[in-house]
């Protein structure tokens, strides 16, 4: 289950109900067990109608981040995370997509994304990004050895980020008389 005390994994959830798209929030409170191991769960298996099961770890960030010196696009990750959705993908074969959702809670002027395309959640705005997990593992550079944090370069990372609704189909209208 989704930690519903984190507002960006509450966001991103309310954003999938709002898109009537199919998800299984996933308790990330216990590790599943593999036949090496053991994997971090992703937050999310999301299956939009094109028959790909999304697999997405959130990572939320603010937009930009700092108080005194303000940072852009902060898209850090751990190695973990990357070689657990990268598992994940290959347990779960073709048929998935290993990514993940960088939820940005936008607490300035600017926005990783057009206005329109912000999603309001509890009075609050989110820009609601997606980056494949093998262009990340691709494009990562070490940040923290201590901590064992990676990020992208943020020019890589703006070419590798697309908007959440590009993956999902178009909500349904349904028209009335």
């Amino acid at each position: 289950m989704a930690k519903r005390d984190n507002h960006y994994e509450a966001a991103f959830e309310a954003y999938l109900q709002s898109r009537q798209v199919a998800y299984v929030a996933v308790d990330e409170a216990r590790r599943s067990r593999i036949a090496a191991g053991s994997l971090k769960n992703v937050d999310f298996l999301v299956s939009p109608a094109d028959g790909v099961t999304l697999l997405v770890d959130v990572k939320g960030r603010r937009f930009p981040s700092g108080v005194s010196h303000p940072q852009y696009w902060r898209n850090w990750s751990t190695w973990e995370d990357l070689r657990c959705l990268a598992r994940w993908q290959e347990q779960l074969g073709p048929g998935s997509l290993a990514l993940f959702g960088f939820i940005f809670h936008i607490v300035g002027d600017r926005s990783p994304v057009p206005p329109d395309d912000l999603f309001w959640f509890r009075g609050e705005r989110y820009a609601l990004l997606a980056v494949r997990a093998a262009d990340y593992i691709r494009f990562a550079r070490p940040l923290s050895a201590k901590w064992e944090t990676v990020s992208m370069p943020v020019a890589l990372f703006r070419q590798a980020a697309a908007p959440f609704d590009d993956l999902l189909p178009r909500p349904v209208e349904i028209a009335t008389a």
